[in-house]
């Protein structure tokens, strides 16, 4: 045993700090160490969270908790991308006013351009960047705006094409971009006001998809048993999974129909 704990003293006293790591890959030219590979955290909680409900109540338990989770991770990832969206907008509407601004003090556009994408981040200032380089290398400025891959793509679609008209026909870009601004802004502004009079919906069905769980837990208090019903398989675990699919479907569909109001 104390053989042990030397053997692991020493180890622990050659282990890289993180100071010596940097020269210790610049040095050996590996790459390893330099990235962690991170598992998501729905990976250890199958894990561990699998066995426990399966031991509770068989597949048809484990089924409707993969659909409520599925459920969740859904609508969370759908919240994060709105998020993601809105403050990219935000900076495009900033980007879109220092473009403007430097266009109407005689600026050239791909220095306006230049100075927006140095002001701004993510995609945006990808795209501003993109349109910079493409207008010093005597291109179209406009092609730089189409992102594919972007959760304001759209928005960058339409400033594109705002570009490539004036570049066409020799407007005055200033002047459509800054109508592009306020065409953007105005409609951000309409979707907030939209999302803000929904709040009430949306709370108003997450109350109700609640609402089983009250009844199950009422049942419960009262000496009904209908969590061994339920976790009891046969009969009880089909409605389980059904009543679980039910409430899902219920959620996601609210955010479907207040989606396309939103959006």
């Amino acid at each position: 045993m104390i053989a042990g704990l030397v053997v692991l003293a020493c180890a622990v006293l050659v282990v890289p700090s993180s100071r010596s790591r940097p020269r210790l890959l610049a040095v050996t030219g590996s790459e390893v160490g330099r990235r962690r590979v991170r598992l998501p955290w729905a990976v250890p909680a199958a894990l561990v969270g699998v066995p426990v409900v399966y031991e509770l109540g068989g597949p048809y338990a484990v089924s409707a908790a993969v659909i409520v989770c599925a459920t969740v991770q859904f609508r969370a990832v759908r919240r994060s991308s709105a998020r993601a969206k809105d403050a990219e907008l935000r900076v495009i509407l900033s980007s879109l006013e220092v473009v403007t601004a430097e266009l109407r003090v005689g600026a050239h556009p791909a220095a306006a351009c230049e100075t927006a994408a140095d002001e701004s981040a993510g995609s945006v200032s990808a795209a501003f960047r993109a349109a910079s380089a493409r207008s010093r290398l005597g291109g179209s400025a406009a092609e730089g705006f189409r992102i594919a891959d972007s959760h304001v793509g759209t928005e960058l679609g339409r400033i594109a094409d705002i570009w490539a008209v004036a570049e066409t026909h020799g407007l005055a870009l200033a002047e459509l971009l800054e109508a592009a601004r306020a065409d953007l802004l105005g409609r951000n502004r309409f979707r907030q006001r939209t999302e803000a009079a929904l709040a009430g919906a949306r709370a108003t069905a997450t109350v109700l998809a609640g609402l089983p769980l009250l009844g199950v837990g009422l049942g419960q208090m009262m000496g009904a048993s209908p969590l061994t019903v339920l976790f009891g398989g046969g009969i009880g675990g089909i409605l389980l999974l059904l009543g679980a699919g039910l409430v899902c479907a219920g959620l996601l569909w609210t955010d479907r129909i207040t989606g396309r109001v939103t959006g």
